[in-house]
């Protein structure tokens, strides 16, 4: 996923803002969870690079572009920041916790 510069280099204002007011937030990619935001849930980053090398790979060898087909992430990553569900008074259920790729305690 596409994240402006400006907003991730603003990341941990817009976290704050976000925690400051008490606004559950989520976010596309896992750097703004890093810093306190609640959650992500995007396609994996490195499953979508490893995605595109095997287009980049085909292109080089000779495939139009206009011939292949559009494909969709199909690996996604779930990303919970505990600390930030308790200062925010919310309890994450289980269920949801067991199926985070990561849990920031």
């Amino acid at each position: 996923m596409y994240v402006s510069p400006l907003l991730l280099r603003e990341r941990t204002r817009i976290v704050g803002f976000a925690n400051r007011h008490r606004l559950p937030s989520s976010f596309g990619i896992r750097d703004f969870v890093e810093v306190g935001g609640l959650f992500s849930y995007a396609p994996d980053a490195p499953a979508t690079i490893a995605q595109s090398m095997v287009y980049i790979d085909k292109i080089l060898r000779g495939s139009r572009p206009a011939d292949l087909p559009v494909e969709q992430p199909t690996k996604f990553e779930l990303v919970i920041n505990l600390k930030t569900a308790k200062t925010l008074g919310l309890t994450i259920p289980q269920t949801l916790l067991q199926r985070a790729d990561q849990v920031i305690q």
